[in-house]
Formats: C-alpha cells, structure tokens, sequence
C-alpha cells in the first residue's frame, strides 16, 4: 500500500483514522523502506521544516470548535455547515472531532442524571447538616 508524507504525518499526530492506523503500523513492521521513509519526515519537523499543510492540520485550523459539533448535535446548524461537520467527521476522518463529538453526545445522556444525582447528594448530607445545626443550638 503506498502511503503519502501527509498520511505519514497525521500517523505521527495520530490523526489517522483507526482502521488506516492499523494497517499502517501493521505495513511498518514489515517495511523497511517505509521505516526510512518516517525517519526522514521524522528528522525533517525535528529540525523545524513545515509546511503550510502541515501547520494547518496541527493548528486543526479546518476543525469545527466544540460549540459547532454541539449545534450539529443538536440539529440548528445552517446545511452547509452541517454537510462540512459530517464531511469532516466521515471523510477526513479527523479523530480529534469525533473524541469531542463523542464527549459531547455522553454529556447530554448525562445531563438528565444530573438533577437526581444532585438531589440524592442533598438528601443524604441533610440530615448530618441537620444534626450539626441542632447540636450547635443545644451548645448555647
């Protein structure tokens, strides 16, 4: 399989999709030249070469910001934009939006526990409050 510098480089920001990262590194065991290959891009942002491509995928300056992927959750984002979250998500493929649109989606299962959670934290630290309350009036 032949693998491009930018596919080699997101591998080093383990930006790779999961399955195009495994075959990489399964490919990589195996390969020498590819081995050579890495080392090269390697030493070459070890001494400080980028590219615009580069700066642009490790800045994430085409990643929508968390508010975006919430709005895409929540289903109020203009077509477009929407068609461009899903682009980025399914066809670039970039793990870094689908850990926060995933984040995001555990948040909202989460939020209705919210309430209960802190209602049975109330109830259960009222009484002691309760009994330090008393115990100070009986002091005095």
């Amino acid at each position: 399989m032949l693998w491009t510098d930018r596919e080699l480089t997101a591998w080093l920001d383990e930006l790779l999709p999961a399955e195009r990262m495994a075959a990489f590194e399964n490919q990589l065991r195996q390969d020498g030249a590819l081995r050579a290959r890495l080392a090269v891009l390697i030493r070459h942002r070890d001494q400080g070469g980028n590219t615009i491509g580069e700066i642009w995928q490790r800045a994430r300056l085409s990643c929508p910001v968390r508010t975006e992927l919430g709005a895409y959750l929540l289903g109020i984002l203009s077509h477009d934009a929407a068609a461009y979250v899903e682009f980025h998500l399914n066809t670039v493929g970039c793990r870094v939006c689908q850990a926060n649109l995933h984040d995001l989606e555990e948040q909202s299962t989460q939020t209705g526990q919210v309430p209960d959670r802190r209602r049975r934290f109330f109830q259960s630290s009222a009484g002691l409050l309760r009994g330090e309350s008393d115990a100070g009036q009986s002091r005095t």
